[in-house]
């Protein structure tokens, strides 16, 4: 299907309707991580960093659309909390780039581990055997659907 197509009316309510699920999962899982740790935003830099490495913050602001201005302020916190750690920047010295401390590995391990415990128990103790079947073909249908 291209950019172009129009889905039907039950295409258009089906994502509708797993839109909204997937949002209101998404909800849950933050709610599930330890309360206060970390924004939204914060969580997202972090996992960023995580998975694509050291960073400056002209480069962070661009990948979750934000302004420099504010992603200063997200990181500037994480540093002082001793999550992210700056250090010169490997090729242009006007510049700085943020990584993870060991700080910052630790509480992203433990905000992923709680959000991830809440949904396995949710999983066990909400779905029949039959209903992780159908989830576990529903995730990879979801993957399949947010690959570029």
């Amino acid at each position: 299907m291209s950019d172009t197509t129009v889905p039907d009316q039950g295409g258009e309510r089906l994502a509708t309707d797993l839109g909204a699920s997937v949002s209101l999962l998404m909800r849950r899982l933050r709610a599930a991580s330890p309360q206060g740790e970390l924004t939204p935003t914060q969580r997202a830099v972090l996992a960023r960093v995580d998975a694509e490495g050291p960073s400056t913050i002209a480069a962070l602001a661009r990948a979750e659309l934000v302004r420099p201005q504010s992603m200063r302020v997200t990181v500037g916190a994480l540093e002082e909390r001793g999550i992210l750690a700056r250090s010169p920047h490997p090729t242009d010295g006007r510049q700085v780039v943020f990584s993870l401390t060991e700080e910052g590995h630790r509480v992203l391990a433990e905000v992923r581990r709680a959000k991830n415990n809440w949904l396995a128990v949710a999983i066990a103790e909400r779905l029949t055997d039959a209903e992780r079947r159908t989830l576990a073909e529903a995730t990879a249908l979801i993957r399949r659907l947010t690959d570029a």
